[in-house]
């Protein structure tokens, strides 16, 4: 692709246009426009709840310990050191100055990192597990409902990801269009997996190994793929937005080395043998000169999880810009970090990661408990919106769970919605932006195990 096409690709792909609204937005280096973005997203109450939502240890208890809050200020963080670093280079490159500067790649990234996992129902992937069983459940919601094929795709492969999209332009500021109606930009460097539900895993590539919107916002994700030139590959699929790898970088370094750094810290895994594989990662003694004056072992982890991260944001930023043709034409569909030449150590982190982290005792009963709490959700309120929108009188029982679902989740005069998609859409909207603790105790209170107080 000529340098030409390539700046004019990347000036439509960092676009200042909002979804959801016609106002032209200027330039403002003080405070641009995908600042603004990241502010939004800080400022909303989705955002505030991850802090009680599982990253790897579900209701931990050491304050030290990552949850989905401290995980994306942190994928946040080492996405603005690589959008900018590349941003840098690519301006430079194709003279994008009066167009375009560093810091704008790396806002945008930073943005979309932030938001990255908005959309994680409570208990992490075990719950989004729950919800496509109960959905996906003989005789259950889907089959009573009659639903197309992609609106059942929605549900059965029921993604986080798409959760978060429709969190992002519908549920967060509901009365906009566009729900926080942020630039394109950033919405489609947040979208990893520009696909929807139904698209045949036949296509083959990263980009559709899962799906980033539902049924009821894709005409608004096609708009927005649109705006940034993004490239059709299908109907209802298109090439990832340059960004999204940079996106999906950074989450993957942070939860590749930092759940590492919190397992060596609640002893799951020995001092050790993580700092063996974070000195490797970090490029050996000659790359971690102060590692030999530091003697406790928590402060020694946390100097090496610094510059673990701080090499794999030199070489991600690089192997962009080594791929930077084929990445904005949209032939290439890999994970960067797959091609890191330290990929077999990372594999090594990803496996240990694998036997010892992620099915640790402790997290897997409340995991498991956590998929009994939100099957049981979904049944209660699932069955009282189902009771009141037929003909015939609903119990008491549905009467009264009828009053616990705020108005968002129904239509107008306090009604299930008629459209049985969006009926079921909204009971799983409500559950998923529910933490931990709320689905918990929201669940013995209406099972009657506990009382309010």
């Amino acid at each position: 692709m000529p340098l030409s096409h390539l700046s004019r690709n990347w000036r439509a792909l960092l676009s200042r246009h909002r979804i959801g609204t016609s106002e032209v937005v200027e330039s403002a280096p003080d405070r641009s426009v995908f600042q603004q973005d990241y502010d939004r997203i800080v400022f909303c109450s989705a955002f505030r709840r991850l802090k009680d939502k599982t990253q790897v240890f579900p209701l931990a208890q050491s304050d030290y310990v990552r949850n989905r809050l401290t995980h994306s200020l942190e994928a946040s963080c080492v996405g603005r050191s690589l959008g900018t670093k590349v941003g840098h280079e690519v301006v430079k490159k194709h003279s994008l100055q009066g167009d375009l500067h560093a810091s704008d790649f790396g806002a945008v990234v930073a943005a979309a990192c932030l938001a990255h996992d908005i959309g994680n129902p409570p208990f992490g992937h075990a719950g989004e597990d729950a919800i496509r069983e109960w959905c996906a459940a003989p005789d259950g919601a889907l089959d009573q409902l009659g639903l197309t094929g992609a609106q059942r795709a929605d549900f059965e492969r029921y993604e986080g990801n798409a959760q978060g999209f429709r969190l992002l332009t519908a549920l967060q500021s509901p009365s906009n269009r566009g729900g926080l109606q942020l630039t394109a930009a950033t919405l489609m460097a947040f979208s990893k997996y520009p696909c929807a539900s139904d698209i045949t895993p036949l296509l083959g590539g990263r980009s559709v190994k899962k799906f980033g919107f539902f049924q009821s916002e894709a005409a608004l994700f096609g708009k927005a793929a649109k705006n940034v030139g993004m490239i059709l590959r299908a109907d209802g699929v298109w090439r990832r937005h340059p960004l999204a790898f940079l996106v999906e970088a950074a989450d993957d370094i942070c939860y590749r080395i930092v759940d590492l750094e919190d397992a060596s810290r609640i002893g799951i895994i020995p001092y050790h043998d993580v700092e063996e594989l974070l000195l490797d990662v970090a490029g050996g003694a000659a790359k971690t000169p102060r590692l030999a004056t530091i003697r406790e072992p928590k402060e020694r982890i946390e100097y090496l999880r610094a510059k673990s991260i701080g090499a794999l944001v030199d070489e991600i930023a690089t192997l962009f810009l080594d791929h930077e043709e084929a990445i904005v034409s949209g032939e290439y569909d890999c994970a960067l970090l797959d091609e890191s030449k330290k990929k077999e150590t990372l594999d090594k982190i990803e496996e240990l990661s694998l036997d010892k982290i992620y099915v640790a005792r402790s997290a897997m009963e409340i995991e498991a408990a956590g998929c009994e709490v939100i099957s049981g959700l979904l049944d209660l309120f699932f069955t009282a919106v189902c009771q009141h929108a037929s003909p015939n009188p609903a119990s008491i029982r549905s009467r009264v769970l009828m009053t616990l679902l705020p108005e968002q989740f129904l239509s107008d005069q306090r009604k299930p919605d008629a459209d049985p998609y969006l009926r079921l859409l909204k009971v799983v909207d409500f559950i998923c932006g529910m933490t931990d603790s709320y689905a918990i105790t929201l669940y013995r209170r209406l099972k009657g195990i506990e009382l309010p107080a």
